[in-house]
């Protein structure tokens, strides 16, 4: 069992499973080959890493625009293609009833990680975000599956 925390990924094959606990309005993004049994699983928290005023101590783990190329650009080093990878997506829920969008950081993250992905031609292949929950994800990347779990809607595959 790979762990992956906030602002945070990491990588795996085969028969690893890769999983994230706990994801509110951060969102979990599994990454993989279709063709190849590579992957990865990120948590990101924020959407946009330029609003960050340190730049010298940026984690480019925790923003949508950074961690989504980054970790795409590992798994074309450990072997993936660009060609047949695809994502699938979770998180990304109103955890705190609020009527700003601005404050609405859970579709603010799912807008940002589908820009990133768009971006470097990645297409997302399944999702389960929004709502009002919370999720935790398992990821199996040498299958491409992925379990979404919470405790109000239970286990779902997506």
């Amino acid at each position: 069992m790979i762990n992956v925390g906030i602002s945070d990924w990491k990588l795996g094959q085969g028969e690893d499973i890769i999983v994230t606990y706990a994801l509110g309005s951060c969102i979990g993004i599994c990454m993989y080959d279709k063709n190849k049994p590579v992957g990865g699983l990120s948590h990101i928290m924020l959407p946009d890493s330029t609003s960050n005023a340190d730049k010298t101590s940026l984690n480019r783990m925790k923003f949508a625009d950074t961690a989504v190329p980054d970790m795409h650009a590992a798994l074309l080093k450990k072997g993936a293609s660009a060609s047949t990878m695809v994502a699938k997506i979770a998180g990304g829920a109103l955890m705190f009833a609020t009527n700003s969008e601005r404050f609405n950081i859970g579709e603010r993250n799912v807008a940002a990680v589908k820009a990133a992905l768009a971006k470097i031609h990645v297409p997302i292949i399944a999702n389960d975000t929004g709502a009002n929950y919370g999720r935790t994800v398992f990821f199996y990347p040498g299958t491409g599956k992925v379990e979404v779990k919470s405790t109000v809607m239970g286990c779902k595959l997506i």
